[in-house]
């Protein structure tokens, strides 16, 4: 069985999310996807509590039958991925920008010995300028590059739309934005579809 992992923070998950597990299934041919929904990632504060997260990221990628969400305790990607017995030939998902900043990851070379990389790029995407860090690496050969379609949707721009009072649904599932609603994440009161909350 051939395992990927798509991990993050989650918060919320968005359209981009959803496309990225779809075409890295279909590349790798990815019998099982785990979604792993960071607790407290090092590198970036979250706003929502990881029980929300993963309730966000189940609605995210509901219908699709190979992806199965997790909570991932560790900081750091290379001790979760110490201390989870995968195969070798696991591909661990990631943006080509994330890509771009590997080598200031936690044992970026111990990652690459542990799982591959599958390494996911918009079109157009400038590939030699992740040269430097691929000559870095001591295995660059355990790194897949491959193209997904556009998808202009971030975290970011879906909590700043929420606080706004601005519609989501570009950005995000409908379920997600349903619960967004629901639950009154990032700014209570407003749903992020452009309506008043009802009472």
């Amino acid at each position: 069985m051939t395992v990927g992992i798509l991990g993050g923070a989650f918060d919320p998950p968005h359209v981009g999310h959803v496309v990225l597990a779809r075409e890295a299934i279909e590349r790798f041919r990815l019998e099982r996807l785990v979604a792993l929904v960071v607790a407290e990632p090092a590198h970036k504060p979250v706003e929502t509590p990881v029980e929300r997260r993963l309730e966000l990221a189940r609605a995210a990628f509901a219908d699709i039958p190979q992806v199965e969400v997790a909570a991932d305790d560790h900081a750091y990607t290379v001790d979760f991925l110490r201390e989870s017995d995968l195969p070798d030939d696991a591909v661990f998902v990631i943006g080509a920008d994330e890509l771009a900043d590997f080598l200031t990851w936690r044992e970026p070379d111990e990652i690459l010995r542990l799982v591959r990389l599958g390494v996911a790029a918009r079109p157009g995407y400038p590939w030699e300028q992740l040269d430097d860090v691929l000559a870095r690496l001591d295995r660059p050969e355990r790194v897949e590059l491959f193209e997904i379609p556009a998808v202009t949707a971030s975290s970011t721009e879906a909590r700043v739309r929420v606080a706004a009072g601005r519609p989501i649904d570009d950005l995000v599932p409908p379920e997600v934005a349903r619960l967004v609603v629901a639950h009154g994440l990032y700014h209570e009161g407003v749903d992020p579809r452009g309506r008043a909350k009802l009472r």
